[in-house]
């Protein structure tokens, strides 16, 4: 990961932390992938994907994530949930956009797991 990436990343971290929720793993990484960060929020689990753009003028952070990139996120995502078992009655996939200068951009339930049996 380069230092953007990791400063990305912790600026996310912070930001989930200052709203209320407990960072279970970061950068968690499997044969399937990597999670950025895995957090808990009252009964729920939620993976966050966290990207950065260095400006908006090619699009924002949350365009780049594509239907291949959450597929894989959800593949690893599963390995995790076999691997840590962490106990909740929800899971979800939120997605954090950092751009310079501006606050994060939080996506609360950015996708779903449909026809992946969560």
């Amino acid at each position: 990961m380069n230092g953007r990436g990791a400063e990305a990343e912790e600026r996310a971290a912070r930001f989930l932390e200052a709203a209320g929720y407990e960072i279970l793993a970061r950068n968690w990484a499997c044969p399937m992938g990597e999670l950025d960060i895995v957090a808990r929020k009252g009964s729920a689990v939620v993976f966050v994907e966290v990207r950065s753009r260095s400006g908006s003028a090619y699009g924002s952070p949350a365009e780049t994530v594509t239907a291949a990139k959450r597929g894989r996120i959800i593949r690893t995502a599963q390995a995790y949930l076999k691997a840590a078992r962490p106990q909740a009655e929800e899971y979800r996939f939120d997605f954090i956009g950092i751009v310079p200068g501006a606050a994060p951009e939080h996506i609360e339930n950015a996708f779903g797991a449909d026809g992946f049996g969560f």
